[in-house]
């Protein structure tokens, strides 16, 4: 049995590196401008990753602590934000960084219509 030698493909070679993909990811996190918010599935098509929505989440529940990047302007596909990471004060704390950046907050969601990037 002979094998046959296999044709290169004219595709773009696949990222199959998870930490290359977290690093494509947190490079869009970074780019939502100051006072608006992007959506987890926006991000992974931006990212070059549609339909991928989860790993965003994923990725940015998985940062360093002491990350500067903008993890808290990604909200889900309704507006709405995280409701699990709170300050010492029991305050959520995506909602007060949102608010310090002007964005408002109601019940836990965004005015995408006002607030999208």
């Amino acid at each position: 049995m002979t094998s046959k030698p296999l044709a290169k493909s004219s595709t773009k070679p696949s990222i199959n590196s998870s930490k290359e993909l977290a690093e494509q990811i947190l490079a869009v996190v970074a780019l939502i401008p100051y006072g608006k918010v992007a959506s987890y599935g926006q991000v992974a098509r931006l990212a070059g990753l549609p339909k991928h929505a989860r790993l965003v989440g994923k990725v940015l529940g998985n940062m360093d602590d002491r990350s500067t990047l903008p993890w808290y302007r990604v909200v889900n596909s309704q507006g709405k934000i995280r409701t699990t990471i709170f300050t010492e004060h029991g305050q959520n704390l995506q909602a007060q960084l949102l608010l310090a950046e002007g964005v408002m907050v109601k019940n836990d969601k965004i005015d995408l219509k006002t607030y999208a990037w």
